[in-house]
């Protein structure tokens, strides 16, 4: 089964069992599977990061409250959409929450369609995210194909540098750097130093020299 065929599932975590009940039957009826959680240690114990999905945290927990929930969870290595609830206007907190990359703060008791369109967000979000993560693998998997040389002449390529001026840096000819540039790009699958450059930059590679005009090479 692919992760597009797992259902996006709300994680709701809070200290009411009223409040667990209330927002699972009403994010159920909207078509979410739902996991409910009365404390933050029982979610961190059974909590699965590999489900797509988003987060539903109380503010006010006793212990651990959700803006500590949210530094664990993120400390653990856990990127996870998250909605905060809280039963009171409480304004700091939800500048903490929204700066530490909080989805939404609502106030309880929440509408159902306010929570609906932060759940539709946080879903478009997690997607986003899990897309980029398995771009970025794929990447780092190509990336690890390459020799020692190959990835050199990889570092000079997506910064500027012509052939000439590689072969220059690295102490051999242009017609051997010609060569581990091929390999170098089949083994990317790209075919021009544009594409090569857009791959390094979803890579999060940044070239440390400015770039100069590419002349046509044979």
């Amino acid at each position: 089964m692919s992760e597009s065929d797992i259902a996006f599932t709300v994680f709701i975590v809070d200290d009411d069992p009223a409040v667990l009940g209330g927002l699972g039957r009403l994010l159920a009826a909207a078509g979410y599977p739902t996991r409910a959680f009365t404390s933050p240690q029982e979610f961190l114990s059974k909590h699965d990061p590999d489900l797509p999905g988003c987060a539903v945290f109380d503010l006010a927990m006793p212990e651990v409250d959700g803006l500590e929930l949210q530094r664990l969870l993120f400390a653990s290595g856990v990127e996870r959409p998250i909605i905060f609830l809280t039963g009171r206007g409480d304004i700091s907190a939800s500048v903490r929450a929204m700066k530490a990359g909080a989805v939404d703060f609502l106030t309880k008791p929440v509408s159902s369609e306010a929570l609906l369109e932060a759940v539709a967000r946080a879903r478009d979000l997690d997607r986003k995210a899990r897309q980029h993560r398995r771009e970025t693998a794929s990447i780092e998997a190509r990336l690890a194909r390459l020799t020692a040389r190959e990835r050199e002449v990889f570092m000079h390529v997506v910064a500027g540098r012509l052939n000439k001026q590689i072969a220059g840096d690295l102490g051999t000819v242009e017609k051997t750097i010609k060569v581990h540039r091929g390999r170098m790009m089949s083994k990317l699958g790209v075919r021009t130093v544009q594409d090569l450059v857009r791959l390094a930059e979803r890579a999060g590679i940044r070239p440390q020299t400015k770039p100069e005009t590419e002349e046509v090479e044979g």
